[in-house]
């Protein structure tokens, strides 16, 4: 190839990398990191058939400049983390916003599917939760204590064994996502019926509203983390199903990254929320504003942080 066809063809991307290496604090590590490979493949083909060109000598400079900005994160592991948690996370929400919606709506036809199967057939609720988690539960009512099940075991004991289970839990909704998104949606109508039909039995009894106060102060959190676990495995998924110009390898590489930053972005929630479920919800005693506070907090904060603070993020990356 010529030197001046090589410059023809790529002359506009260069001066697009250059603009962006002016605004560099606002592009993401995934979007340095491509722009740097592509500039390196090209100054490698500058170097060997043009050494001696001032294209080479351009190129050279573009890529020690973003290997500098690249590599100076290394001395800022703390400035690194707070960039994550403040515009990585949000932006990788903002991009997944289609599959949060696909999965927020699996979900609550699944929860559905579970109301009104439990609702018609009381007996649907022992399929789905089992015989001896329904024999407890309705001694539990009959005795006054409907949500007693919270208050067995040490708080510590029940929070650390319900954070392993609900990080599993996540974990196997994202990872499934590697079996294209079916296998994610799998884990979302499975988990959709469950706390439908968990609901529903309250309801059947007449607890519905002691029921749900109890539970809905850990489950604010904990069902939206299912949701958004969920979100991240059919990102995961897509990549596999729709490659796009992408090889297919190299779309399920790109989606993998973004989905592992939102199920990791989750983590920290499932944490919180088997905390309340094992310090707080089993205190039923406590006072009725203090637990409905407790759920609107979980509930504003999920708002605002996987929905309003992407869109806050994304938009204004849009405009710049």
């Amino acid at each position: 190839m010529k030197e001046a066809v090589f410059v023809k063809q790529n002359l506009r991307k260069w001066r697009e990398y250059e603009d962006s290496m002016t605004q560099m604090s606002e592009q993401s590590p995934d979007t340095l990191a491509d722009m740097y490979t592509d500039l390196t493949s090209d100054l490698a083909f500058a170097q060997t058939h043009f050494p001696e060109s001032r294209i080479t000598q351009y190129l050279n400079h573009l890529s020690l400049t973003l290997h500098n900005e690249i590599y100076k994160g290394h001395h800022e592991k703390w400035s690194r983390l707070l960039t994550f948690w403040t515009r990585e996370v949000p932006r990788a929400m903002y991009g997944a916003r289609r599959e949060m919606l696909t999965s927020l709506v699996v979900f609550c036809i699944a929860l559905l599917i579970g109301v009104l199967s439990t609702l018609g057939d009381e007996s649907f609720a022992r399929i789905i939760l089992g015989d001896g988690y329904v024999d407890m539960t309705i001694d539990n009512i009959r005795n006054g204590v409907p949500t007693n099940v919270y208050s067995t075991g040490g708080e510590t004991e029940s929070f650390l064994m319900i954070a392993f289970n609900n990080l599993r839990v996540g974990i196997i909704a994202f990872g499934m996502g590697v079996f294209t998104s079916l296998g994610t949606g799998y884990i979302l109508v499975y988990n959709g019926i469950m706390v439908g039909s968990f609901l529903s039995f309250f309801a059947h009894y007449g607890v519905f509203g002691e029921a749900f106060l109890a539970i809905m102060q850990h489950g604010t959190l904990e069902i939206s983390t299912i949701v958004l676990e969920g979100g991240a495995g059919i990102v995961l998924g897509n990549g596999w199903l729709f490659p796009g110009t992408y090889s297919r390898i190299e779309s399920f590489k790109r989606s993998a990254k973004r989905g592992l930053k939102i199920a990791v972005g989750v983590m920290p929630v499932v944490i919180l929320a088997a905390f309340i479920e094992g310090f707080i919800t089993r205190h039923v005693e406590y006072p009725v504003e203090l637990r409905i506070m407790v759920i609107v907090l979980s509930a504003a904060f999920i708002l605002y942080y996987y929905v309003l603070l992407p869109y806050k993020v994304g938009h204004r990356e849009r405009e710049s």
